[in-house]
């Protein structure tokens, strides 16, 4: 298989990022999307080695805005407002070479849980707002679905349809999160109804139980069948692995189809 727009993605890696990132490219990515998490949140002090980046190679950089301890659904004023101002925060600092940041939909606190309504409405106007922030610095807003996790929204192809016709900005799109639908069982029914809403996509494999991150071709996704009926998509795919070398355990497999 030909395989082109390829990102890697890693959350798992604690050490400095910004010296694997110079490798991507010979194991034969052209992307990098950069989680905001532990050592890889931008900072004054790293944004010039991430500019570095994209001036000395051809990487196509996103970002994955943070999910630890996160919630657009949140329904205590001070830490949603802390959580908003932190979304805000990256994507400033991200203006000007990343054009979608990938962004997790809310979930529902205990108090949320008495309040199901309200958390929906708050999530719905926190992408809301983060689309409005972002909008003139060119960055979709690109939300993704979840998997088989209680209480969380995202999981279902019809409810990440009602996300973004309720979001209703010209920059908001959806990310397909492969193995987060393969842990719903419903990877077929979210190619068939969201493959037109697609900004961004994460891939990696898992044997329907749980979201393992497995490189690909390491669980019972049938990726000959996904890759086919996704033909027609442009953006990019990012695997999201443990390792760089597992990375390069995707690319591999995804040669052979």
């Amino acid at each position: 298989m030909n395989i082109r727009n390829l990102s890697f993605s890693s959350r798992a890696v604690l050490e400095d990022p910004f010296k694997w990132a110079y490798s991507l490219e010979d194991v034969g990515y052209t992307g990098w999307e950069i989680v905001q998490e532990g050592s890889q949140c931008l900072t004054e002090d790293n944004l010039p080695k991430v500019m570095d980046i994209k001036e000395t190679t051809n990487l196509k950089l996103s970002m994955h805005l943070p999910f630890s301890d996160m919630n657009l659904a949140g329904l205590n004023p001070g830490i949603h407002g802390e959580v908003m101002r932190q979304m805000k925060h990256y994507l400033s600092m991200a203006s000007g070479f990343v054009e979608v940041a990938v962004l997790h939909p809310g979930y529902l606190s205990p108090y949320g849980s008495k309040l199901p309504e309200k958390a929906w409405d708050t999530c719905i106007e926190s992408i809301q707002i983060l689309c409005e922030h972002s909008a003139d610095m060119g960055i979709t807003i690109a939300v993704e679905n979840m998997p088989n996790f209680p209480k969380i929204f995202g999981r279902y192809p019809d409810e990440m349809l009602d996300i973004l016709e309720q979001t209703d900005r010209a920059n908001v799109g959806m990310t397909l999160d492969v193995g987060h639908a393969n842990t719903m069982g419903l990877l077929d029914e979210f190619v068939e109804k969201c493959k037109d809403k697609l900004s961004h996509m994460h891939i990696h494999d898992n044997n329907g139980a749980h979201d393992e991150h497995l490189p690909i071709g390491q669980g019972n996704i049938d990726w000959k069948k996904l890759m086919e009926s996704l033909s027609g998509y442009k953006g990019l795919m990012v695997t999201e692995m443990g390792s760089v070398d597992e990375g390069r355990q995707c690319i591999e497999y995804l040669k052979s189809l």
